[in-house]
């Protein structure tokens, strides 16, 4: 079965190539057939799952892809317990997206191109998990992000997913360079790009490459995980439809700089420095993702900060090393469901309310949604680590471990990791209140484009996938952490996990202590929204806290003057040199030559007489030549 297993990558591949070269004429069943590819390689997935040995990896080489002197690359596909937990999620949940789409996306004229960019984006993140080498890794890595342009950029009639697209795509870049020097020094080190070859000579690498190409993979990650500093990207790739959203930000994209550090643990387990900066990144992520979140009243941007903030925890999981590789992986499942349930139940909002993201004009939606306000209140339980759903059981893990780390470092991450739990339950009480409960704000003003609002329940289409990953965001968590079973799945791959040996804090204590904060931000999300009215309008005279979270902490602007502009001094410094510098050389030495010439041209002009004074001349200054030679 193993052997076969490029046929996940080809049913998605090929659906996409049918929708793009078939063009208007698949307008009628594009969507079905983008729908039905994706489900093949979940039912393939599906079946690979119980026949492959998840203790054993199997390695399977297609054809020979870059036979360039030394540099022999094979392309294959690389099928272990963690890339068997990955191609599960991702045809899982983007089968559920998919056929959400089908009725999300009805009214649009070009569905068609949407499931078409849907299933490359899909295969690309096969490709990327699937893969034996860093360098395969690197190409669905590269897919995955074309594919992300084109589906955040969907609607090109608007210059804000036109900004929003290219914003992602240039900022993904800055993370693969990182991606893309990890590999070089990997080659000029070890020789070999492959999985095997490289984990096998890591241990002979100088300790200082070792730390740098842990460093430049850890660039990778921030760029497509939207982790500090190059997270400004994620938000605005709301601009895309509601379920690309839901797909980059639940079980694929986002997920891949997770994805890449616990693949490449044995390179990490050699240098703690590496991992000290990967949970230092982690933790200053999930603190920023949550403050940002309390201040946003787009619902779609609420739900992409708290992305931000749950692929921090990731982060800072995988970061402990063994403590954490596991776990960071398992709640990585866990998000999966939840998240892309939360961002189902955004688009079922949005369809019922003319697009309207602004959760200050909902209200009371509850009475006229309730399909849509279980199933998003199972998936806010869930996120905000309520117990027993599944977020309580991955994210509570991981506090755990942080506060098992020795020193300092177990009670700055531990505290870190907690109090981000607290913020967490009050910015996403804050969106279920201001969207499911209190006055009905939408009946006595109009949406953005002028229309009446009409809040309905969505289509089966939409509220099927719906509740099905409501159920995952109950009992994901606890099917996995209890009995240590996902564990102990994933310990071939990323080493078995290890328990805390220097908590500074009791465990029970420890779970304790997060729910009763999880408690109170739902509380103080109660004292500030529940009990009040909304005004329909934000008010602009707020504490300089709340402007800055606004202002997303200032990172855009942090970027823009570190890396933007000196980008763009450099640039048009490289353009003066060249046009005044090295252009003006080569010009200069055409025209003293074409001047030179023209000069010599004029020597001859054709008189005989002239030719013999010429011939005269010479010929004394010869003989004048050779009578000095003489007498000197």
């Amino acid at each position: 079965m193993t052997a076969s297993s490029w046929l996940l990558v080809a049913f998605p591949a090929l659906g996409a190539l049918v929708l793009l070269l078939g063009g208007k004429r698949t307008n009628s069943w594009g969507h079905l057939l983008g729908v039905a590819t994706v489900a093949l390689s979940f039912v393939y997935a599906v079946v690979l799952f119980f026949a492959a040995d998840g203790k054993a990896t199997v390695d399977t080489k297609l054809f020979s892809w870059i036979p360039v002197g030394a540099l022999q690359v094979d392309f294959g596909l690389r099928v272990d317990s963690l890339s068997l937990t990955f191609i599960l999620l991702i045809t899982g949940v983007g089968l559920l997206i998919h056929f959400y789409s089908i009725g999300y996306m009805s009214g649009d004229v070009d569905r068609r191109k949407f499931f078409a960019y849907l299933n490359l984006f899909v295969a690309s993140m096969l490709i990327l998990v699937l893969g034996n080498s860093f360098l395969t890794l690197y190409l669905g890595w590269e897919g995955v992000g074309l594919a992300s342009y084109l589906l955040i950029g969907f609607y090109q009639d608007r210059p804000s997913a036109a900004t929003a697209a290219k914003k992602a795509f240039l900022m993904n870049r800055v993370g693969d360079i990182g991606l893309a020097i990890a590999i070089f020094l990997m080659y000029k080190y070890i020789g070999s790009t492959g999985y095997s070859q490289v984990f096998a000579g890591i241990s002979h690498v100088p300790p200082g490459a070792i730390t740098a190409i842990a460093l430049m993979l850890l660039l990778g990650a921030c760029g497509k995980s939207g982790q500090f500093p190059l997270q400004g990207w994620l938000p605005d790739a709301m601009e895309g439809p509601t379920p690309v959203s839901a797909l980059i930000h639940a079980a694929t994209m986002v997920t891949a700089g997770v994805y890449l550090v616990a693949r490449s643990n044995p390179i990490f387990d050699l240098t703690p420095d590496g991992r000290l900066v990967v949970t230092i990144i982690g933790a200053i992520t999930l603190l920023i993702g949550c403050i940002i979140g309390c201040a946003y009243d787009d619902i779609k941007k609420v739900l992409a900060y708290s992305t931000v903030s749950q692929i921090g925890y990731m982060m800072l999981a995988v970061g402990l090393g063994p403590f954490g590789y596991a776990l960071g992986i398992m709640h990585l499942v866990a998000h999966g469901f939840f998240k892309a349930g939360l961002f189902l139940g955004a688009g079922s909002v949005m369809h019922a309310m003319n697009d309207e993201v602004d959760m200050r004009k909902f209200g009371g939606l509850w009475k006229k949604m309730p399909i849509t306000f279980v199933t998003f209140g199972l998936g806010y339980l869930a996120l905000i680590g309520i117990p027993p759903f599944s977020g309580f059981f991955t994210k509570d893990a991981i506090i755990e471990a942080a506060f098992g780390q020795e020193g300092w470092r177990g009670w700055v991450f531990g505290l870190a990791a907690m109090l981000g739990a607290g913020l967490t339950a009050f910015y996403m009480t804050r969106l279920v209140l201001m969207t499911f409960f209190g006055k009905e704000r939408w009946k006595d003003i109009k949406s953005t484009d002028g229309r009446d609002f009409h809040p309905h329940e969505s289509p089966r289409s939409m509220t099927v996938p719906m509740i099905i990953l409501a159920i995952g965001s109950v009992v994901a968590g606890a099917f996995f952490k209890l009995g240590d079973r996902f564990a102990d799945w994933l310990s071939p791959t990323v080493g078995k996990l290890q328990a805390a040996e220097h908590s500074v804090l009791p465990s029970g204590l420890i779970s304790i202590l997060t729910i009763v904060l999880s408690l109170l931000g739902v509380g103080a999300a109660w004292l500030f929204v529940g009990r009040k009215d909304v005004p329909v309008t934000r008010p602009e005279r707020v504490s300089v806290f709340v402007r800055a979270a606004r202002n997303d902490l200032y990172g855009n602007t942090l970027n823009e003057t570190l890396v933007a502009r000196p980008g763009t001094w450099l640039s048009r410094a490289l353009v003066f040199v060249d046009n005044r510098g090295v252009d003006g050389a080569v010009n200069g030495l055409s025209a003293l030559l074409g001047g030179a010439s023209g000069r010599m041209r004029r020597l001859q002009t054709g008189f005989v007489r002239s030719y013999a004074l010429s011939m005269l001349g010479g010929t004394f200054l010869i003989v004048a030549a050779l009578l000095l030679v003489r007498f000197s």
